[in-house]
């Protein structure tokens, strides 16, 4: 006859607990704390480096777009090197003709007889004319999109002026990126390579950009100024004319203020 067994639970007493804090965990790694740190780093890595970075980079690139694609010497109408570009505008077109009217430089009028006629008399006789035409360089296979001069004295043998031409590429706000040229016209006199009349220029371009800047800034109007460093790997030339140039490698990029933020 089978016996039975009656057990007294009270009086039952176990050597460990029914669940064991001891037993073996199924990732024993994350308790070292080393492994623990290189998880984090990890996760803060991929974190940073595939979502915040591309975002901030591309909010930065919008805001200070990159002119690396651009060239970095115009040419003449023959082919030949011209001036260097040292200078960057970002902005609707009527925004870039405003700020330089108010910084006081002049749209350069057209080239043709009568104005030719008439930059050849006020030279000679020393008379003012503040917006005397500048010869065409080419960029992009065309000929600059603007031109505007600041004069110097009481003829237009001396002057300030600057060529600008509207790239394909958009800043923040969908505002053109603008390249040019602005070279300090010292004296009259003949091109070293084809004998014809023209302007030469300092061979100073840095000055020049700095100048061109710096007016525009007075103006109230520029919302930010920087410099795009190690634009320029050639870091001396000669233009068209023959004229000797020499640059720090930089290009000046100027920011102009939206026409709303300016109202």
């Amino acid at each position: 006859m089978d016996s039975i067994i009656f057990l007294n639970y009270e009086s039952l007493e176990l050597d460990e607990p029914l669940t064991d804090s001891r037993a073996p965990s199924r990732w024993p790694y994350f308790k070292n704390p080393v492994v623990r740190g290189l998880i984090g780093f990890l996760i803060l890595y991929f974190v940073i480096a595939y979502l915040v970075a591309p975002g901030v980079w591309v909010h930065y690139a919008r805001k200070h777009p990159t002119f690396d694609d651009n060239p970095r010497i115009t040419k003449t109408h023959d082919g030949h090197p011209g001036d260097p570009l040292n200078v960057g505008l970002i902005g609707s077109e009527d925004d870039v003709k405003t700020i330089l009217q108010a910084a006081q430089w002049y749209p350069a009028d057209a080239l043709g007889l009568k104005s030719d006629l008439r930059i050849g008399f006020d030279t000679v006789l020393e008379r003012e004319y503040n917006k005397a035409p500048v010869s065409n360089l080419y960029l992009f296979g065309r000929k600059e999109d603007l031109a505007y001069e600041q004069p110097v004295g009481d003829n237009p043998r001396h002057r300030h002026h600057v060529r600008l031409w509207k790239t394909e590429d958009l800043s923040q706000n969908d505002r053109h990126l603008w390249i040019g040229s602005a070279t300090y016209d010292e004296r009259v006199g003949l091109s070293h390579t084809t004998g014809q009349i023209t302007h030469h220029i300092a061979a100073d371009v840095d000055a020049e950009r700095d100048h061109l800047l710096e007016s525009l800034q007075q103006t109230n109007d520029l919302q930010e100024m920087y410099l795009e460093k190690g634009f320029h790997q050639e870091l001396k030339g000669k233009n068209g004319g023959g004229d000797p140039w020499h640059t720090d490698g930089d290009l000046g990029v100027g920011i102009i203020k939206i026409r709303l933020q300016r109202n």
